[in-house]
């Protein structure tokens, strides 16, 4: 089964957030329907950001990195060089 690590952002609220699904494209719509309550607020979100993964393990690791870096412009920078849109 593939994983994907993806980032969405919110124009309302000005925010990314960083998960990993085995369907990013559903996982989109289920945060846009408010089914995830940290994501509620700042619908609509976009997929900004999606990259695949090996597997679960490995997406797991990507989306921690990720989250560790706390940093907007680490991950401005990964959207900027691999830009979904």
């Amino acid at each position: 089964m593939k994983y994907s690590v993806y980032i969405l952002y919110s124009q309302s609220k000005d925010r990314y957030y960083t998960g990993y699904t085995t369907n990013p494209d559903e996982r989109l719509l289920e945060h846009n329907n408010g089914a995830t309550p940290s994501t509620r607020p700042g619908i609509p979100w976009i997929m900004v950001y999606k990259e695949e993964c090996e597997d679960k393990t490995a997406a797991i690791r990507i989306e921690n990195t990720i989250k560790k870096m706390k940093s907007r412009k680490y991950i401005e920078r990964l959207i900027f060089n691999n830009s979904v849109g």
